[in-house]
């Protein structure tokens, strides 16, 4: 009996001896050599991220895009790149992905319905660095502004007014809206009007403006003022007097050129423009 009590106890423990190398060897071996894979994978796909995004950045630097946005690009391309990293790791080591994915995707559903508008906004800000339609400097009106740009940021366009007041205007509806740039050319037309009584020679007032328009300076080279008859009015002729000028010296031609008209056409002795009265005729 002695000797039947003492053989199981050895038993049981040189089945565990023998146990241990098989448990190590099919189980903590393999998941080793996962591990050692999986952070070879990491340390490889990392190196292969770094290696696109640089690519990257010359490319969209080559194509004159705004530093800021070409960062905000590449910080975004960067972190999608590493979730998916991240995913296929998982997967190497036979964990389930599929649910993994759909709450990243749900996740991404959710976050840009409740970001639509600043998402909108800067899609608006990528089409407006790759189409460029305004450039810094330029003197445009979009958005509802007039003004001179100051910046074109990735979710707002910033303009400042000629009575000097910044206006901050979203992207989305700054490119939404219809772009006038009036620095797109080197010179624009001033558009104003003189109007003359029923009764002034038309031909000597034409004439007399075309000469008082030549003192004003800063006027585009090459291209002289337009002095016409526009249009008719209960009053008399309206003449279009329209000088050309470079965009920096717009206003100071169009308040010369108003000034012009008064002056030309009170020292000629041109009649102020009346409206005629109807007289009611008796019975």
């Amino acid at each position: 009996m002695p000797f039947f009590a003492t053989a199981a106890p050895l038993d049981a423990a040189t089945g565990a001896v023998a146990a241990a190398p098989g448990v190590f060897t099919t189980i903590v071996v393999p998941f080793l050599f996962k591990l050692a894979g999986a952070i070879a994978l990491w340390i490889v796909g990392t190196w292969l991220i770094r290696l696109a995004t640089k690519v990257l950045r010359r490319t969209f630097s080559k194509a004159n895009l705004d530093p800021t946005l070409i960062g905000f690009l590449l910080n975004i391309l960067g972190a999608l790149l590493r979730v998916v990293l991240a995913v296929a790791i998982l997967g190497f080591f036979g964990i389930q992905t599929a649910s993994f994915a759909a709450l990243l995707a749900g996740a991404g559903v959710a976050i840009g319905a409740a970001w639509s508008g600043m998402l909108g906004n800067f899609a608006a800000g990528v089409f407006l660095q790759l189409f460029r339609p305004v450039s810094l400097g330029d003197f445009v009106e979009g958005g509802g502004v007039t003004g001179t740009v100051e910046e074109v940021g990735m979710f707002v366009t910033t303009i400042l007014t000629l009575d000097n007041v910044r206006h901050i205007v979203p992207n989305g509806k700054f490119f939404g809206d219809t772009i006038v740039n009036y620095s797109s050319h080197p010179y624009r037309r001033v558009d104003l009007i003189a109007q003359l009584d029923n009764t002034a020679d038309v031909a000597r007032a034409i004439a007399l403006l075309k000469d008082g328009l030549k003192a004003i300076p800063n006027q585009y080279p090459g291209m002289e003022a337009d002095v016409e008859i526009l249009e008719f009015s209960e009053r008399g002729p309206r003449l279009a007097v329209r000088p050309y000028t470079s965009n920096e010296n717009y206003w100071q031609v169009y308040f010369d050129t108003n000034r012009t008209i008064v002056e030309v056409l009170s020292q000629n002795g041109f009649p102020v423009p009346r409206i005629p009265v109807a007289m009611a005729q008796g019975h």
